[in-house]
């Protein structure tokens, strides 16, 4: 009982710590990508099958890694699990929001059809294999990056919070996880309940892992700039304390 008393009040501590805006953005991006992975790209290629959730991915990813070299591993994956219980709250709602007898605006714009009705309460009502499947591919590849990350940060020894190290980490550990996440994403929803087949599945994890390094190297500098003024800046402060005094009680 005890230890999950001192676990919650280090959740407490941590959002309180946080910095707002990149929770907020983490979150957000985190649900955009949930949803927009309901719709697939045309690619015009039998063997490469992408869905729109690229778009975004980039970004939950990004967040990750400044908050992992800030804050942590353990941190970061507390946050990445708060953010897929926000998630899955949305879903929730907008699930509520699709039961609820009424017409969405594109009814009337396209000469009162109901399958677009119909069509857009499912997407944005969701199905319980893309939640779930969604949800277990963030969740663990949230852990793959996090830990992943962390670790490759140990291996730079003489300049660990030097920009090289940032990006590498950055680099190596969002492969491995970006690769997982679409690939979990592919097997669990896309194989059995859209269609693709195997090959598919690996292109859409290699392809969106390359989509997603390609935007870590235009974005990567921005995260170490951010990680170095938190630095600079003390953030985070009251969690790490709390962290020290909870490994002294013990």
């Amino acid at each position: 009982m005890g230890k999950i008393k001192r676990f919650f009040g280090e959740y407490v501590v941590l959002l309180r710590s946080a910095p707002s805006a990149t929770v907020s953005l983490f979150v957000l991006s985190v649900f955009t990508m949930n949803l927009l992975a309901n719709k697939s790209i045309d690619t015009n290629l039998d063997w490469l099958a992408l869905d729109c959730g690229i778009i975004v991915s980039w970004v939950t990813f990004l967040c990750m890694d400044a908050l992992t070299k800030h804050f942590g591993p353990r941190a970061a994956t507390m946050l990445s699990l708060f953010a897929t219980g926000v998630n899955l709250l949305a879903c929730l709602v907008m699930f509520v929001a699709s039961v609820i007898a009424g017409t969405w605006g594109a009814y009337y714009d396209f000469g009162e059809q109901a399958v677009i009705n119909d069509a857009l309460n499912g997407t944005f009502g969701g199905t319980w294999y893309v939640v779930t499947g969604s949800t277990v591919a963030f969740a663990a590849s949230a852990v793959i990056n996090n830990f992943a990350n962390w670790g490759i940060g140990k291996l730079f020894v003489k300049n660990p919070d030097g920009i090289g190290a940032y990006i590498c980490r950055s680099y190596l550990s969002t492969a491995v996880a970006q690769f997982a996440d679409n690939l979990i994403f592919a097997l669990i929803v896309s194989h059995f309940f859209f269609g693709w087949n195997i090959v598919q599945c690996l292109t859409c994890a290699a392809t969106g892992m390359v989509a997603e390094l390609l935007c870590e190297a235009i974005f990567s500098p921005l995260g170490y700039a951010v990680c170095k003024r938190w630095k600079a800046n003390n953030v985070g402060e009251q969690y790490f304390k709390f962290v020290e005094q909870q490994r002294e009680a013990q």
